[in-house]
């Protein structure tokens, strides 16, 4: 199987996490494949019509494409129970909600990257971060006690959702008034998985 990437998007990241912690990481060739809404690359044109990485390009089916059904396509591949039954609906939530971060997180990239400076509407740059500031204060509020339970995806994916936010908005400060999610990263992010895909570029 090959997996087409980016050292740099957290989406791909949260598959090379728990590629890491399920001992699957020889299974895997890794296509180094950047790509933008305005310049797609080759190999990600072919392996997804929607030009968006990552994507898992299979022998023996069609080509697995967005995070989400990468990662639950690999958790059965190594029966690592990290959708586990009992909490499913709960780490699909939390899945759901870090990778709504990490969407508005690049979106508020690509608004100063790919637009000429005139064009950038800071507006709506705010109003991404608004989002993230709403999703975050949730995770701190509500959802601790599962981020401090056995690990599961939406673990994985909350972590990876913030080391995005500090490698690209790290001055935005988003652990102010969130102590208790902090705590946690700073705990979660010495994870051999985590040290080992810190993006870096």
């Amino acid at each position: 199987m090959q997996l087409i990437s980016s050292g740099t998007s957290p989406f791909v990241r949260k598959v090379h996490v728990l590629l890491h912690e399920t001992g699957q990481r020889d299974a895997l060739e890794i296509i180094d494949a950047p790509t933008s809404p305005f310049d797609t690359a080759p190999e990600v044109a072919s392996a997804n019509p929607l030009g968006k990485i990552p994507a898992l390009v299979r022998e023996d089916g069609p080509t697995l494409y967005d995070s989400r059904v990468i990662c639950r396509f690999l958790d059965q591949r190594a029966q690592a129970g990290l959708y586990p039954e009992g909490r499913l609906w709960e780490t699909l939530t939390l899945e759901a909600t870090a990778d709504g971060i990490m969407e508005a997180a690049i979106l508020m990239l690509y608004e100063h990257k790919l637009r000429p400076a005139e064009a950038v509407l800071d507006s709506w740059v705010d109003a991404q971060w608004t989002k993230i500031e709403r999703a975050v204060a949730v995770l701190n509020a509500r959802w601790m006690s599962h981020l401090r339970g056995p690990l599961d995806m939406g673990q994985i994916a909350v972590g990876c959702a913030l080391g995005y936010l500090d490698f690209r908005h790290d001055a935005r400060g988003w652990r102010k008034g969130n102590d208790a999610l902090d705590d946690w990263f700073a705990v979660f992010s010495q994870r051999d998985s985590m040290l080992e895909t810190e993006p870096t570029g």
